[in-house]
């Protein structure tokens, strides 16, 4: 079907005149800076995300080499908290920073989680936050020594390794635990 200009122009005429919003009432779409945030599959390789809000995008991190870095994930050290703090504080006891100094300078390990944990004497609101605050000192001190971390997390009374019903117990779940992330070789 051919349509002869007069035809044309009365049709982009008739779409102009249907109802919808106006140029100056049209969404504006913000340009905003994209930013890629580093995720972890569940065979512990690595892969970029990025998500415009329009779709999402990944894609393998990759070596040198054009290998997928891939992470070993372990438990390499859990503190008494009673050792690391005193009561109530979120301040290392004296000695403490400088023989976490010497954990964090070690060889192989790509970057540490840092979960502080409490016992269930306080209230949860207060445990969570005293969780937190030793949980960022530990990762202030990894910092220092220019030890990446990946996560610092305070989880206060909710994942206990023992009974909160005696003391024994309660010592047990007073404590902050590393983990470490070290890169291997998957494929």
């Amino acid at each position: 079907m051919r349509l002869s200009r007069n035809s044309l122009v009365t049709a982009v005429a008739l779409l102009a005149a249907l109802p919808g919003p106006a140029a100056s009432e049209a969404p504006k779409i913000k340009a905003d800076r994209y930013n890629p945030v580093l995720a972890q599959t569940p065979d512990g390789c690595q892969v970029w995300l990025i998500d415009d809000g329009w779709e999402g995008y990944a894609w393998t991190r990759t070596n040198k080499a054009g290998k997928p870095i891939c992470m070993e994930v372990e438990s390499c050290l859990t503190e008494n908290s009673d050792r690391l703090f005193d009561t109530n504080s979120a301040r290392l006891r004296p000695g403490e920073a400088d023989r976490l100094k010497k954990f964090f300078r070690q060889e192989g390990v790509f970057s540490y989680g840092i979960h502080g944990h409490t016992d269930s004497r306080a209230s949860d609101e207060y445990n969570m936050a005293l969780s937190q605050r030793r949980a960022n000192a530990v990762a202030r001190v990894a910092q220092s020594v220019g030890a990446r971390v990946a996560a610092a997390n305070g989880y206060g009374e909710r994942i206990p390794v023992a009974s909160n019903d005696t003391a024994a117990g309660r010592q047990k779940n007073r404590r902050v635990e590393i983990v470490c992330y070290r890169e291997v070789e998957r494929y």
